[in-house]
C-alpha cells in the first residue's frame, strides 16, 4: 500500500510517539477492506508502539478502523482509506493519539477540553477535496482532547448509500448527533466557537480592550499576509482581522505559477502564510468579519466595526478582503446550494460519480472544471453566456476531445430546478433565438468568476462599477490613511503573486503615510539677538 519513501517518512514521524497506539480494524471481504488491512499492516510494521486488532463481525462501518491508546478514552475512526489529501489527517491522528502535542493555540486547546455535553461528529469527505482535511483534523484533535467528543471521518465515495440517504452533495459535510452541523471548510477555532456559545462575546470584550494599531490589516489572504509582514518588520504596532486566515487560497487546488515554487496547493500555502505572519509581533484576530469603516476623526484614528459588536482603531488601515465565487443569482441557486449546486469541482465532483452535471462558465476555470468532471460523471454540459468559449485554446481542444461533454454557447441560465430536496435540472435561455430549454441533471457547478468582498464599504470608500476598491499606484483609497490591496481592488490580474506584491506596496505606503503625518509641524525660525 505504502511505497518505500512514504514508509520511511512515516516511520520517522512514528518515532515521536510517547504512548502506545492501538488500531482496531472493522473489515469485510471487500477489496476496500483488503486495501485497508494492507495499509494498517504497513503502519503496524513501522513502530513497536503500534498494534493492530482485526474484527470482522462487529457493528461498525466496514471497512473502517479506530485509532485508540490503552488507558485513554479516545473515540476516533476513519471509514474508508485516508489517502490523498487525507493522508496527513491519518499521520496527525496517529501522532496525537500517541501523545505527541498539537501545535494548536493553548487557549483553544483548553477551550476544547472544557466543552461539556455529548458530541458525536461524522464528517463526509472526498479524497480529492482540499477543504476536507482541515475539518477532519480539527475534529480528530477534539476527539483526542475531550472524551465527550467522538468523531468518524467517512469517505463519501466509498459509502455512497449513506451519502444518498443523507443527501450529501457537498463536502466536507459534518453531522453532529445525527443532524447536519455544517458544510464547507472550518478550522479548529471556528468549530469550537460554534459549540462554545459564549466564545463570541468573550472575544468581543477582549478586542474592545485593545489599544489602537499603527497598521490594521483587514483580511488574511496573500495580500493581507504580505502587508502584515512588511508592517511588522518596520517595528510598528500591527494587527490583522480576518474572517478566515488564508482567504480564497484555501479553496485553490494546484498552484503552479507561484514563482520559485514549482508546485503547491492552496491550503499548504495558506498555512505557510499564517506561520510566517505569526513569526512576527502581529496581533492576529481570526474569525472576525468587518462590517463598517469609519474614517478618521479628530483623534486621527480610523475605526473598523466588527460583526461581533467590537471595534478596532488604527492610524492606518489596509483593506485586503479578497473576493469570492460569483453566483448566478437565479431562482433555485441558493435553495439548492450544497444540494446539487456546487462551486468546487475538486471537492464535490466525486459525489456525482456516474451522474449528469452542468458547468456554468466557459473561461479557464469552467473549462478546467468540465475536463476534471468528465472523468468522474456520466455526462457534462458546459453552459456559456457568450457566443464562444473564453478559455485558453489548449484547454478548449482538450474539452472538445472528450466524448461525454456537450458545449452550449449563447446560453443564459435562468433557473435551477429541484424537487425540494436536490437539484433535478436547470433552465437556460437561447440568447440568439430566445427559446427556453431544460436540461435534466443532478449537479450544477458554477464557475463564472469572482466578486469582491466590498459590500460593507459602500458609501465610505470609492468603488468601481464592479464593486472593486479604487486605488492609486500606491494602494491609497479615497479615504486618507486607508489603503487596499489584492483581489478586492481595481488592480488587474487576480493572481496570488500580484496580490502579495500589492500587499507589500500598500504596507510601505501606509508606513510612509505614518511618517509624514506624524512629523512635527514646521515652525518659523526664532529671531536671533545680536550684540551691539
Amino acid at each position: 500500500m505504502l511505497d518505500e519513501a512514504l514508509k520511511t517518512q512515516l516511520q520517522a514521524y512514528l518515532e515521536r510517539l510517547t504512548r502506545p497506539v492501538h488500531l482496531v480494524a472493522s473489515l469485510d471481504d471487500s477489496d476496500a477492506s483488503a486495501e485497508m488491512l494492507e495499509l494498517l499492516n504497513d503502519i503496524e510494521g513501522l513502530s513497536p508502539q503500534v498494534s493492530l486488532d482485526v474484527r470482522r463481525h462487529d457493528a461498525e462501518r466496514k471497512p473502517s478502523f479506530a485509532i485508540t491508546s490503552p488507558g485513554q478514552d479516545i473515540s476516533l475512526r476513519f471509514a474508508g482509506l485516508p489517502m490523498g489529501h487525507e493522508f496527513t489527517s491519518l499521520v496527525l491522528a496517529l501522532l496525537q493519539v500517541g501523545g505527541h502535542p498539537s501545535k494548536a493555540a493553548a487557549d483553544v486547546i483548553e477551550q476544547v477540553k472544557s466543552l461539556e455535553g455529548e458530541f458525536r461528529f461524522e464528517t463526509y469527505f472526498s479524497l480529492s477535496c482540499q477543504n476536507c482535511p482541515d475539518v477532519v483534523q480539527a475534529l480528530n484533535l477534539m476527539a483526542v482532547l475531550n472524551p465527550a467528543i467522538k468523531h468518524v471521518a467517512i469517505d463519501g465515495a466509498l459509502f455512497q448509500g449513506e451519502v444518498e440517504s443523507r443527501q450529501v452533495m457537498s463536502v466536507p459535510a459534518v453531522f453532529l448527533n445525527g443532524e447536519l452541523f455544517a458544510y464547507g471548510r472550518m478550522g479548529l477555532e471556528e468549530i469550537v466557537a460554534r459549540l462554545d456559545t459564549g466564545a463570541e462575546a468573550r472575544e468581543a470584550a477582549k478586542i474592545a480592550k485593545k489599544d489602537a494599531f499603527d497598521v490594521l490589516v483587514v483580511g488574511g489572504g496573500p495580500a493581507g499576509a504580505a502587508a502584515a509582514i512588511y508592517a511588522a518588520r518596520k517595528g510598528i504596532r500591527t494587527g490583522v482581522a480576518a474572517e478566515r486566515f488564508g482567504g480564497q487560497v484555501l479553496d485553490t487546488m494546484a498552484i503552479e505559477n507561484f514563482i520559485s515554487v514549482q508546485h503547491t496547493e492552496g491550503p499548504k500555502l495558506a498555512a505557510a502564510l499564517e506561520q510566517h505572519v505569526r513569526e512576527y509581533d502581529v496581533d492576529v484576530m481570526n474569525l472576525q468579519r468587518a462590517e463598517a469603516l469609519v474614517p478618521a476623526g479628530a483623534d486621527g484614528l480610523v475605526e473598523v466595526k466588527l460583526a461581533n459588536g467590537a471595534s478596532l482603531k488604527s492610524k492606518t488601515v489596509i483593506l485586503s478582503t479578497g473576493a469570492r465565487w460569483r453566483q448566478m443569482n437565479v431562482p433555485g441557486e441558493n435553495e439548492y446550494r450544497n444540494k446539487g449546486v456546487a462551486y468546487c469541482p475538486h471537492c464535490d465532483g466525486p459525489l456525482f460519480k456516474g451522474k449528469r452535471v452542468a458547468v456554468i462558465g466557459g473561461g479557464n476555470s469552467g473549462v478546467e472544471a468540465a475536463i476534471d468532471l468528465a472523468g468522474i460523471v456520466s455526462h457534462v454540459t458546459l453552459v456559456e453566456f457568450d457566443g464562444k468559449l473564453r478559455a485558453d485554446e489548449v484547454l478548449q481542444r482538450k474539452l472538445r476531445s472528450l466524448p461525454n461533454v456537450t458545449i452550449i454557447t449563447s446560453a443564459q441560465t435562468t433557473e435551477v430546478l429541484g424537487d425540494g430536496q436536490k437539484v433535478v435540472g436547470l433552465v437556460f435561455k437561447d440568447r440568439v433565438g430566445g427559446d427556453s430549454h431544460r436540461i435534466d441533471l443532478e449537479g450544477v457547478f458554477v464557475q463564472i468568476g469572482l466578486l469582491p468582498n466590498t459590500e460593507w464599504l459602500k458609501g465610505t470608500v470609492e468603488l468601481s462599477p464592479r464593486g472593486e476598491i479604487v486605488v492609486d499606484e500606491r494602494g491609497q483609497t479615497s479615504v486618507p490613511g486607508v489603503f487596499a490591496a489584492g483581489d478586492c481592488t481595481t488592480v488587474p490580474y487576480k493572481q496570488i503573486v500580484i496580490a502579495m506584491g500589492e500587499g507589500a506596496k500598500a504596507s510601505l505606503a501606509a508606513f510612509d503615510h505614518l511618517i509624514r503625518t506624524s512629523a512635527p509641524k514646521e515652525t518659523a525660525p526664532a529671531e536671533v539677538e545680536t550684540a551691539v
